[in-house]
């Protein structure tokens, strides 16, 4: 279990815009708070001047009202500041988050008291490169895809891991995931689930066609370079975002990334197996979340 913080005094509420609850629980939120005479403000997650002062760290704390890409977002802006992140679930599946719509106050006041823990979580750093030069480079709290674009027509690709071969590919694509992203994608293509506190990297082919179809778990501190070997409509996506295309000979690298995720968390680790069962069972009774 990881050190107790301070008491934050510096709160911003980001909620996501397209769930109407979320917006009216953030000015619930906002106004307990602030009875509690904490500076506190609230705004979109994507709002350029809330996104420039968490980059300032004029926040002690950033509390995320959303799904699991609320979540997402809110890693990759807070992780390279270290500031943590208090998720509040207002979606549907939820695998990110501790804490429901309906028992934030109960544990508010426990963060108050200082009665918390941090959890870091690992991310990826993935690396574009073309003929010996590095295009660009993302960090990732879930995963790194490598896959086909819009033609319906698999890739292949090979993975080397330390310089070393592994195998190569001929499937729909693969996935280099972080444990926390062996909770999304990754189980979804087969992959096993991985305790959040691991810093090892998951490799799940996706569709795999005459090749290797088991998920592979690299040793920590491993680098993993996938090369492209098809002549077109590989595609490159971090954590969703908008796909990348890459062309023959391209190489992604991925390895642990420069920095960590910060969440806040009550009680036990054990939260995470109940949440987990919890999930698994809403989404067989319930049908697909969207």
């Amino acid at each position: 279990m990881a050190e107790q913080l301070i008491i934050p005094k510096k709160i911003v509420i980001a909620f996501h815009p397209k769930i109407p609850e979320a917006v009216k629980e953030a000015v619930s939120i906002e106004g307990v708070m602030k009875e509690r005479g904490l500076d506190v403000c609230s705004g979109l997650l994507d709002d350029a001047k809330l996104r420039q002062q968490v980059r300032n760290r004029d926040f002690d704390l950033l509390v995320a009202l959303g799904g699991d890409g609320t979540m997402l977002r809110a890693a990759h802006l807070c992780a390279p500041e270290g500031v943590p992140i208090l998720g509040i679930n207002m979606g549907r599946v939820g695998f990110l988050y501790q804490l429901g719509r309906t028992d934030w106050q109960e544990y508010f006041t426990r963060l108050m008291e200082g009665n918390y823990w941090i959890e870091r979580r690992m991310m990826l750093r993935a690396e574009h490169w073309r003929a010996g030069d590095a295009l660009s480079n993302w960090h990732a709290l879930n995963e790194a895809v490598i896959c086909r674009g819009q033609y319906i027509r698999p890739v292949h690709i090979s993975a080397s891991v330390d310089e070393r071969l592994l195998t190569t590919y001929v499937a729909d694509g693969l996935i280099a995931a972080t444990p926390t992203g062996s909770t999304a994608y990754a189980l979804a293509a087969g992959g096993p689930i991985l305790p959040p506190e691991l810093r090892n990297i998951l490799l799940v082919p996706i569709a795999p066609h005459l090749s290797v179809d088991r998920a592979v778990v690299l040793s920590e501190g491993s680098t993993v370079s996938i090369q492209v070997h098809s002549d077109g409509g590989t595609v490159l996506s971090v954590d969703g975002q908008t796909p990348v295309h890459l062309e023959q000979k391209d190489i992604v690298r991925v390895r642990v990334g420069d920095f960590s995720a910060q969440f806040v968390r009550f009680g036990d680790p054990d939260y995470f197996y109940r949440n987990l069962t919890a999930r698994m069972n809403e989404n067989s009774t319930s049908g697909f979340p969207t």
